[in-house]
């Protein structure tokens, strides 16, 4: 598996750094992980930064929408940042910026999140 998760919160946002890949053999990991520290935390916002995810297939696509689902489901939001270029390519084809933002980088999700670092 060439995927790793890091997570870090910020007064009910939990901010979610995702390296490497997130594809069929990653997605169930990092599904996961995610549910977990969601369901565990005082988690209102999710921000998914993708500076260092190199490659995301459908699968990824799917864990991303899931835990918009899952975070909307529980009246929150959920926004993107540092994409590279190729996996924003991909997002934008899905049409997933159409329900969730994307920002330069997490301070700017933060800040429009209206949560101060």
């Amino acid at each position: 598996m060439n995927s790793h998760v890091e997570m870090e919160h910020h007064r009910g946002v939990l901010i979610v750094r995702l390296f490497g890949e997130l594809d069929h053999h990653a997605a169930d990991y990092v599904r996961l992980e995610m549910d977990e520290a969601i369901m565990r935390g005082q988690v209102e916002h999710l921000i998914l930064s993708l500076k260092d995810l190199q490659f995301m297939d459908s699968s990824g696509l799917g864990v991303i929408l899931g835990r918009y689902k899952l975070i909307r489901s529980k009246g929150g939001k959920m926004a993107i940042c540092d994409a590279t270029a190729p996996v924003k390519r991909l997002l934008d084809m899905s049409g997933l910026f159409k329900i969730m933002s994307l920002y330069d980088d997490e301070s700017a999700a933060l800040s429009d999140l209206e949560v101060a670092l």
